[in-house]
């Protein structure tokens, strides 16, 4: 009578076993909730602080470009078309793109990016897209180091939230073991230190030398009785010539010297330095320097192979975004009804001119003509 009551219980979830089991603590979800929030204002100060990296991070969300999402169903079709056209994303903008774009803005920036379906009050249809602030939320590790949780903080506490199938996440390059993204400024901030130094040194530097500033010296003679009313009166003189709006001269009696200031020093040549810091920073960003109006490299060739390096960047920040897409359509497919089933299509990543496609275009036909042409000859004389 006692078999079934020594049963095992089957476990609900997949278990990892070289995970690191968590600790049931109240205090524990706020380990690391202060550092992540300093590294995440950090990159935005980066970015605010050094154009180059702005720019960078702009250009990259651009050149994603736009796809397109087709159903073999003609009902299914018409559904996704209108939802990616009129779908409200963040109260203001209208399309998925919006979306998607800011969407991989936050990845870039901060190594995460969460993102919210919003139903109508019926529950029937996805009325709008929401991107959430990094800030705003926190993403922890489940039960499982496979189950991720988003969770916001209310009034200093930390709530999974109630609708987690509405919610979703992305982590760029996560550390193994861990549920955080690496942000792709990550190791940049030494480096645009030291440029920022040199930057505030020139300024300093032109701030002193470029705004001319003077020593007037007087020396009186041995017979001359020079008092401080006659220094402060040859001062008030020369403050006079100079603070006037229009060129005037300085005339004074005695021996008096004007030397500028800082007219012997020269500034350093920064120019090397810089572009070796810059080096740098475009290496980490992934983008070919003449797309940040760098002209470093000369031949075509290497130009070439910088564009299809580029190009290998952006289909794997596509293959990030194609799951997120995946579901936003699929739950709106299903809202309404369908399982059919869909697939995302970027558009084909161009970085050639036109003009020279167009050029092997016609070079290649024309290639086609004369060897059509020629094995049209050989076949007569054979004849």
């Amino acid at each position: 009578m006692n078999l079934f009551s020594r049963k095992k219980k089957e476990s609900k979830g997949t278990v990892v076993q070289t995970a690191q089991r968590k600790i049931n603590s109240p205090l524990a979800i706020f380990s690391d909730v202060s550092s992540t929030a300093a590294e995440r204002e950090l990159f935005r100060n980066l970015r605010k602080s050094v154009p180059v990296i702005d720019a960078a991070i702009c250009k990259l969300i651009r050149l994603l470009g736009t796809f397109t999402v087709t159903a073999k169903n003609s009902r299914c079709q018409q559904i996704i078309d209108d939802f990616m056209s009129n779908v409200c994303t963040n109260g203001t903008g209208t399309g998925i793109n919006g979306f998607v774009y800011s969407y991989m803005e936050s990845l870039l920036t901060y190594g995460e990016a969460v993102g919210e379906m919003v139903l109508s009050r019926d529950g029937k249809r996805v009325v709008a897209l929401y991107n959430a602030s990094v800030d705003d939320v926190e993403i922890q590790e489940g039960s499982s180091p496979l189950d991720l949780v988003i969770c916001t903080k209310n009034d200093g506490m930390i709530t999974p939230v109630k609708y987690s199938n509405l919610v979703f996440a992305t982590l760029l390059n996560p550390e193994p073991g861990t549920v955080r993204g690496s942000s792709l400024l990550k190791g940049l901030p030494f480096v645009s230190s030291v440029l920022l130094k040199i930057f505030e040194s020139i300024k300093t530097n032109w701030e002193r030398v470029g705004n001319v500033r003077f020593a007037v010296t007087c020396k009186p003679s041995d017979n001359t009785v020079f008092t401080e009313d006659s220094a402060r009166l040859i001062a008030d003189e020369w403050s006079k010539a100079m603070r006037s709006e229009s060129v005037c001269d300085f005339v004074s009696v005695g021996d008096v010297s004007v030397k500028v200031i800082g007219a012997e020093n020269q500034i350093p040549d920064c120019d090397v330095p810089i572009k070796h810091l810059l080096e740098q920073i475009v290496a980490k960003l992934g983008l070919p320097p003449f797309l940040l109006g760098f002209s470093w490299s000369s031949t075509e060739r290497m130009s070439e192979q910088q564009a299809d390096i580029l190009t290998s960047e952006l289909e794997y920040y596509r293959t990030l975004l194609n799951p997120i897409i995946t579901k936003v359509i699929r739950t709106v497919l299903r809202l309404e009804g369908y399982t059919d089933s869909f697939a995302v299509e970027w558009d084909d990543i161009n970085m050639q001119d036109a003009v020279q496609l167009s050029n092997a275009r016609l070079n290649n036909a024309r290639a086609e003509q004369i060897e059509f042409e020629t094995g049209k000859v050989k076949n007569d004389r054979r004849d």
